[in-house]
């Protein structure tokens, strides 16, 4: 039995291989190379390697090809909102064109489920009018906890793009934290040597940010801060490390003092970021929430 697939557009340039294993079945690459071999796979009619780079409308035919299990039953169960959820997230929308939105991430919902986290951004928006003939790519993080501006490719070409700009250092992003204690005056920049473990692996990467004092009083500091890296909680560990962690932050706290404060969010904020794409420039600014503007109206 003959079976024919068109290449689509996110896939553009992509290795056959990794195509096959994402919209096919997720087959050990032996069986793959195995098909090709044995003219049970052509591309266009015609016989190709397993590192062919598909092309947008590319035909493949899988010939008599019968036992691979399909790719549906390896897939996670993904999060259904609701349609009154998915109407609410039309007031956190800074951007919407044709390769990317731009949204003011609310806190406490992580980007993608996990273990302990089934509702996510990016189930919820795959079901909103924005990503209708599309899906979601991500291209960068927010901790759960973290509020602010986020990018969200519609197309590969342009999660990859933004990959790009990312790990050259082209994307620059401003947060706001809140911290405790007065963070001193003449600390302006926050280098440090992060230590992460990685499969019981110890990893250690420098950590670079930028920091100006906004407000301060003996009890808090109001923070802009800049980060040159990227690293995994890099804001948070950074300023817990001088001895100013972070309002709400149960993971990097000074647990010693035996305070309890009430807040129900981590006062941290992607504030802004900026970019530049084919000479164009790009500036997104997202405004912080209500919690966030009470404190520093009631504490600072």
């Amino acid at each position: 039995m003959l079976k024919k697939f068109i290449v689509n557009k996110d896939y553009h340039n992509s290795r056959f291989d990794r195509w096959f294993k994402q919209n096919i079945s997720n087959v050990p690459q032996s069986l793959i190379e195995k098909l090709v071999r044995k003219k049970k796979i052509k591309i266009n009619r015609k016989k190709v390697k397993t590192s062919y780079r598909v092309q947008f409308n590319d035909i493949v035919e899988l010939h008599a090809v019968e036992d691979l299990k399909s790719n549906n039953k390896s897939k996670k169960e993904k999060y259904k909102p609701s349609e009154k959820e998915k109407g609410e997230y039309g007031k956190f929308v800074i951007e919407n064109n044709d390769n990317f939105i731009v949204i003011n991430k609310p806190s406490g919902i992580p980007v993608q489920a996990g273990t302990k986290s089934f509702k996510n951004i990016v189930d919820i928006l795959k079901d909103t009018k924005y990503f209708e003939y599309t899906k979601p790519f991500v291209v960068h993080r927010l901790d759960k906890e973290t509020s602010g501006v986020m990018i969200v490719a519609k197309n590969r070409e342009y999660a990859q793009l933004f990959t790009s700009l990312f790990r050259i250092r082209k994307m620059h992003k401003t947060y706001l934290a809140i911290t405790h204690g007065a963070v001193k005056k003449d600390i302006k920049l926050l280098q440090d040597n992060l230590v992460t473990y990685e499969k019981n692996k110890k990893v250690i990467q420098k950590a670079i940010s930028h920091l100006r004092i906004l407000k301060s009083n003996d009890q808090y500091s109001f923070l802009e801060l800049k980060p040159i890296t990227g690293r995994k909680h890099q804001l948070r560990k950074q300023l817990y490390n001088i001895g100013n962690p972070i309002v709400g932050d149960d993971k990097y706290s000074l647990k010693a003092t035996g305070k309890k404060f009430k807040v129900k969010n981590i006062m941290l904020h992607a504030y802004k970021i900026k970019f530049m794409i084919n000479n164009i420039k790009y500036n997104f600014e997202a405004k912080y929430g209500e919690e966030f503007e009470q404190f520093i109206k009631g504490k600072l």
